[in-house]
């Protein structure tokens, strides 16, 4: 391990593809306790109860699936197909031991994904819209290997939905959407003691049209 600490401030600081690969490389096997419990870090369970609320099912595409904390929450309550997606493979590997995947896909959420279209009847995120990682413009890929009606339930950092334009993106995708929800939420629970316990965070949901 390095000095970096494994904190939210260190994950949005992160400004390059390479960056990202280095530092969850080293997070992979510890994120989980180290970060998700140690932070109280709720919101994939935030994302799992809309997903519920909304009548999601499978199968699941969990975009910047990380260590599998979105589909954990889901399937506690449902049983449905998942795939992840996520650039690291080491966080990948850490999901794949869980044994909660039916397809691990190694790949940029900012390029084209190797999936065909309209493949999933839901695609969820948590975590993965934010600083130094993905941005607006990955939402066109998504809605294109979603099948028609499928359910988006995904988080993004408040200040970033009209600080980097996903106001401006959604509005563009009014046609390829229905049913478009803003719900704001805690992204820590009561557990949390860094200076990021306060944070809020979006969770948007919608359907493709």
């Amino acid at each position: 391990m390095s000095d970096k600490k494994l904190t939210a401030q260190a994950a949005y600081a992160l400004e390059t593809v390479e960056e990202r690969q280095a530092l969850y490389a080293e997070w992979a096997m510890i994120y989980d306790d180290s970060f998700a419990s140690a932070a109280d870090y709720i919101f994939p369970r935030q994302v799992a109860q809309v997903f519920g609320d909304r009548g999601g099912t499978g199968p699941i595409l969990d975009a910047g699936a990380g260590t599998g904390l979105v589909a954990q929450e889901i399937l506690r309550t449902t049983d449905v197909v998942c795939d992840a997606v996520d650039l690291s493979g080491e966080m990948l590997a850490v999901a794949q031991n869980k044994q909660i995947y039916r397809h691990l896909i190694q790949a940029d959420l900012n390029r084209p994904l190797p999936i065909a279209d309209e493949t999933y009847a839901a695609v969820v995120s948590a975590g993965t819209f934010t600083h130094g990682h993905v941005g607006p413009e990955a939402l066109d890929e998504l809605l294109r290997v979603a099948a028609i009606d499928a359910l988006f339930v995904l988080t993004i950092k408040i200040e970033l939905y009209k600080g980097i334009g996903f106001d401006v993106k959604f509005d563009e995708l009014a046609s390829k959407t229905k049913g478009f929800e803003v719900k704001e939420v805690p992204i820590y629970g009561a557990k949390a003691d860094d200076s990021h316990a306060g944070d809020l965070g979006l969770v948007v949901s919608f359907r493709r049209a």
